[in-house]
């Protein structure tokens, strides 16, 4: 498919350096390595608003795949720009699953973070909307902003959710908060799922990267082979259980995916 031919386009990387920040400088994805140890990711696609277009695909792919090459990365911070973190999927790449023409397994960009050998933090300082809260919440740390807005909207466009967001929502928030997020498709700001109870830091917006920091330097003051050993451990059980999960998401969207109201809806309601 068209998506799974671009996204496989990649240069060949060695490292972080030399070539690789000569191709990032002209990415909608900003890596860096900040300090030793820590690699930076800034997604920053402000034509699409950080949606997941072709370009953010193709980049956030080919950053973690890098990341993987690198054998000095001990953590990685994934975060966004301005008040986006991510926004999901584009109006353009909907249209194409709910016409058949299309699946969201074929980016596969929604576990990068969770099959990252090192840890990932996800500095969420902006609006995760849909798959992009789900995207985010697959990191080993979540920090929220508390002026920012995060949902699963998927059934607000009439088609069950997908990007695994069904197994990792229940996972980091519990099932209760879980289905009501995923039910409803409510939006939420940070301040709001604070009151919530959820288990990560919610901070303001501006010092939501400062805090994520912090939290990179104690993690990279550890040995990366330890890192990767107690990581592999900790998140085995999930990375067992996204393949079915996952499976299981796409039977719901042959039924719900492709219904005329659902397409109403992706042409009506998209943005709003």
């Amino acid at each position: 498919m068209f998506i799974t031919q671009l996204c496989t386009r990649f240069i060949s990387l060695k490292g972080l350096r030399g070539e690789l920040e000569k191709t990032m400088a002209e990415s909608v994805v900003n890596m860096k390595e900040i300090e030793d140890g820590i690699v930076l990711l800034k997604m920053e696609d402000r034509l699409h608003r950080n949606t997941f277009s072709l370009e953010l695909i193709r980049d956030l792919k080919q950053s973690f795949e890098a990341i993987e090459k690198n054998e000095t990365c001990r953590t990685v911070i994934l975060t966004g720009y301005d008040n986006y973190f991510c926004s999901g999927g584009t109006q353009e790449g909907l249209l194409a699953i709910n016409e058949g023409k299309a699946q969201f397994t074929e980016a596969n960009i929604y576990s990068l973070p969770l099959e990252c050998r090192v840890p990932v933090i996800s500095a969420m300082q902006g609006h995760g909307i849909g798959g992009g809260f789900a995207f985010g919440l697959f990191s080993d740390f979540v920090i929220l902003g508390r002026e920012s807005v995060y949902t699963t909207n998927f059934m607000k466009y009439g088609f069950t959710p997908g990007m695994g967001s069904t197994l990792i929502l229940t996972e980091k928030l519990g099932l209760s908060l879980a289905q009501e997020l995923l039910f409803t498709a409510r939006t939420y700001r940070g301040g709001e799922l604070e009151k919530r109870g959820v288990p990560f830091p919610v901070l303001p917006r501006e010092k939501v990267l400062s805090h994520a920091l912090e939290l990179a330097r104690e993690v990279a003051a550890k040995p990366r082979l330890s890192l990767i050993t107690l990581k592999d451990h900790m998140v085995e059980a999930l990375r067992k259980k996204l393949p079915s999960v996952i499976e299981k998401e796409l039977v719901m969207h042959d039924k719900t995916f492709h219904l005329p109201e659902t397409k109403e809806r992706i042409m009506n309601l998209f943005g709003k």
